[in-house]
């Protein structure tokens, strides 16, 4: 409901009150008359009968008003109320009705509306929690049984030393999955609460994007991968610790998903007002519903992969992109691969 409706309705309510007080004294002026003639005008029975006149029409009016806010002021305050208490005791599926047509609408039922819109919006959330909760015990427990199948094996003294490695091998793993989730967690906590915020200085960009594609080498290598890189110099003020979320999570996923002997593409291009990363790769691919679900937390759709990740860099490089002003696109086919755009702007130094 706008303004000049609430404004016309206040306006109304005015009007009845008006009209009312002047029914009232105009009631009080032709009795009068009457009274007076009646009484020789005699002051007293005048001014008795007069006071029970008054009397009278304060206990009717006393009447209407009661009448009039036992239905239109206690009546949806009271259901208000019991709204607010339920969501208060986790009980989001209350729903207000209001007391006229939209066209009609008063502050009452604009207030239940809104009480409706937010009961809506806590129940999401309150489903989103419990689905966090739950994919967070299932990533938690998968690499903490591994652990204690392998930490329960590897103290057998007749273990091959070979074996022992190997497990060893599998322990340290298992470890650092979990180390991860728990860092990427806090991580997303605290860029959803707004509590790492942007802090630009000037920064060689294009250098700390080398520097990551240096340190994969061997994942490259490992896989047999083929990447081509075109990265133009760019020096400018820019939030390094930020920009490394999106730098890893973009090039891990591209590797996670290019199969052995694959192809990846990297390129960091300049532009007065923005900085554009593309990442590119001849993987698996993706269709439009999984796309459409690709940066929402824990999500994997493709779950051949899953042990190579939590599912949440992905949606880390979205909270990022956002926080710093930009936007992330994905081009993909199942298939043909994806790519992966983004465009950051380019921040002040010490802004």
């Amino acid at each position: 409901m706008n303004k000049k409706r609430q404004t016309v309705i206040t306006v109304t309510g005015y009007i009845g009150f008006f009209l009312l007080t002047a029914a009232i004294i105009m009631a009080g002026v032709l009795i009068y008359s009457p009274v007076a003639e009646a009484s020789g005008g005699n002051n007293a029975v005048i001014a008795g009968v007069m006071l029970a006149v008054i009397v009278v029409l304060a206990l009717i009016c006393t009447l209407v008003d009661f009448l009039r806010r036992k239905f239109t002021v206690d009546k949806p305050v009271r259901e208000i109320l019991d709204g607010v208490e339920r969501m208060a005791r986790g009980d989001f599926s209350a729903k207000l009705t209001p007391s006229h047509a939209f066209e009609d609408y008063n502050s009452f039922d604009l207030i239940k509306d809104n009480v409706n819109t937010l009961a809506a919006e806590l129940s999401k959330t309150e489903i989103f929690r419990n689905d966090f909760i739950a994919n967070v015990s299932h990533e938690i427990k998968t690499p903490l049984a591994v652990i204690r199948n392998y930490a329960s094996a590897i103290k057998n003294p007749a273990l091959p030393e070979d074996t022992r490695r190997e497990y060893a091998a599998v322990l340290e793993g298992a470890a650092k999955r979990l180390s991860d989730l728990v860092t990427n967690i806090l991580s997303l906590n605290k860029l959803e609460n707004r509590e790492i915020l942007p802090k630009p200085e000037m920064a060689d960009v294009s250098e700390l994007l080398r520097e990551r594609i240096v340190q994969l080498e061997d994942t490259f290598e490992k896989k047999r991968l083929n990447f081509d890189c075109d990265i133009d110099d760019i020096i400018t003020p820019a939030d390094v610790g930020l920009l490394e979320i999106v730098w890893n999570n973009l090039l891990s996923n591209a590797i996670k998903f290019t199969p052995e002997g694959g192809n990846i593409f990297i390129a960091l291009k300049d532009s007065p007002r923005f900085i554009t990363l593309t990442v590119k790769d001849d993987g698996c691919g993706m269709n439009a519903e999984t796309g459409a679900h690709i940066f929402d937390k824990f999500y994997q759709g493709d779950t051949s992969h899953s042990s190579e990740g939590n599912g949440l860099g992905l949606a880390l490089v979205k909270k990022v992109v956002d926080i710093l002003g930009g936007e992330i696109n994905v081009e993909s086919a199942p298939g043909e691969g994806s790519t992966f755009t983004v465009r950051l702007r380019k921040a002040e130094e010490n802004a």
